[in-house]
């Protein structure tokens, strides 16, 4: 179930302008990393320190930036042949950084303890991918609670003030999808198991080009 994420190629298509113009000018697929936190960082801002309502439209233009430039990166490197393993490793440490920059600014605005919680959960996701690409499984990414839900529950709550409920709602989704993300990868490595596949420490590093392969990273 790959929820918001199935539109990834469509809003990959929409950026392709802005992705020529970067690739011409050797923009630094680091400092898109880069720009894609500090987005997700003054998001946060604008949700703890603005009312809600007048916090939506801030706080939704800041992550549409903080997704192009999580859609960007990887491309971009590709595009401008600096595909590195450091990239990638940037990459992954940029996308929690972000999210959790985001989630903590609902501490100035619901209780600190359901804001923790949420934080924590939404790690979860990307930990059970990662731990199945380094046993030798595609690296998995999506819903129902993946980085672009996130982001759009974060909206919500700017637009509604419904910061308690949002936040119950991160944490219960992003806890199902990392046991859906499980419960896919066990089946699959499973079946690689039984088919004779090489085992983990066999293969390159499949974290790298699984994620390289999907977009996500470089």
């Amino acid at each position: 179930m790959n929820g918001l994420y199935a539109l990834k190629p469509w809003y990959a298509d929409r950026l392709s302008g802005v992705r020529g113009a970067l690739t011409r000018r050797r923009v630094s697929p680091d400092a898109l990393t880069a720009a894609g936190v500090a987005a997700a960082a003054a998001a946060g801002g604008a949700l703890a320190l603005l009312p809600a309502g007048w916090a939506a439209a801030p706080v939704a233009l800041l992550l549409a930036v903080r997704l192009a430039c999580a859609n960007l990166d990887g491309a971009l490197a590709r595009d401008t042949g600096r595909s590195r393993r450091r990239g990638a490793l940037l990459n992954e440490a940029g996308d929690r950084a972000a999210d959790l920059l985001v989630i903590a600014a609902f501490w100035a605005v619901a209780p600190g303890w359901l804001a923790a919680l949420a934080a924590c959960a939404a790690t979860l996701p990307s930990w059970v991918s990662l731990a199945g690409a380094a046993a030798g499984a595609p690296r998995l990414n999506g819903g129902p609670a993946g980085k672009t839900e996130r982001c759009l529950l974060a909206v919500v709550a700017a637009a509604t003030g419904w910061y308690a409920p949002v936040l119950a709602v991160i944490a219960a989704g992003s806890v199902a999808t990392a046991l859906l993300h499980g419960a896919r990868l066990w089946r699959e490595l499973d079946a690689a198991d039984r088919a004779g596949s090489a085992p983990y420490g066999a293969t390159p590093p499949p974290a790298v080009a699984s994620a390289a392969s999907a977009g996500d990273t470089r």
